[in-house]
């Protein structure tokens, strides 16, 4: 690593002084320091967000949940309030990652790196979540830009994100055995303006499918998701799959989380 300082305030306040000026933020590390340690990355400041105690907590409102940005994967996947009315966000992070992970690990630190395949923002997708920040509300749709790319301003932070609750819904998917990230990945959410589907892990990141949702709008069952062809031409392809695996694992995916979500 190269030499940098390190800050830990304990206000929001504070925190968005420091990222205003400059400082890298530091939500779980389990990607910048990684990234540090090979020297990929070189922040001449970082400041640790664990001290805010305002950025943590999940609480329900009316028929959303929402959870603080600094909340760890391990808190949202133990939740009895989740397990009882959104357990399809609890069961994801239970599988984010391995417990060191788990532990460490941040919703919004996740979500704001939005590595092509992870799996929180296909949540945040797939719900139509809506990202809330130290400057303003930020619909799903318009938060994910492109591989590690969001529509987070310099010195913005993310504070919390709502999360809706559907009629049901499911995620499925296929295991990078090393990692735990998403080869591919596919959360479906059937709510009162109809059904999302967002893929993550196949792409240059998290990813809607019009095709899948327009045949699951008009039939919410495994057999529809199947009939969708799936186009494999945008698709990533690396040592670990094919584009065309990856298209197949999004029928795969979609058609197991349909049966899922209907139990």
């Amino acid at each position: 690593m190269y030499a940098f300082t390190l800050e830990r305030p304990s206000t929001l306040a504070d925190a968005a002084k420091l990222a205003a000026a400059g400082a890298k933020v530091l939500a779980g590390g389990q990607t910048l320091l990684a990234s540090m340690k090979l020297r990929l990355s070189d922040p001449g400041q970082l400041v640790d967000l664990a001290n805010i105690k305002e950025l943590a907590g999940i609480k329900r409102e009316g028929n959303a949940f929402v959870i603080g940005a600094m909340t760890r994967h391990a808190d949202v996947a133990a939740s009895a309030e989740l397990k009882a009315a959104l357990p399809v966000l609890a069961d994801l992070a239970a599988h984010i990652g391995d417990r060191q992970v788990r532990a460490m690990g941040t919703l919004g630190g996740s979500v704001a790196n939005n590595d092509p395949a992870a799996d929180y923002p296909a949540a945040v997708l797939g719900l139509g979540a809506t990202v809330v920040t130290t400057q303003r509300k930020i619909t799903a749709d318009d938060f994910f830009t492109g591989m590690f790319s969001t529509a987070l301003n310099d010195g913005e932070l993310i504070t919390a994100i709502s999360f809706p609750i559907p009629k049901r819904a499911a995620y499925m998917k296929f295991v990078q055995p090393a990692s735990r990230f998403a080869l591919t990945g596919v959360f479906v959410a059937q709510g009162d303006s109809g059904v999302r589907v967002a893929v993550t892990g196949a792409g240059n990141g998290v990813f809607r499918h019009k095709g899948l949702e327009d045949a699951l709008n008009k039939s919410f069952t495994a057999q529809a998701a199947a009939a969708v062809k799936i186009d494999a031409t945008d698709l990533n392809a690396d040592i670990h799959a094919t584009a065309a695996y990856r298209a197949n694992l999004i029928s795969v995916q979609t058609q197991r989380a349909v049966a899922r979500a209907l139990g």
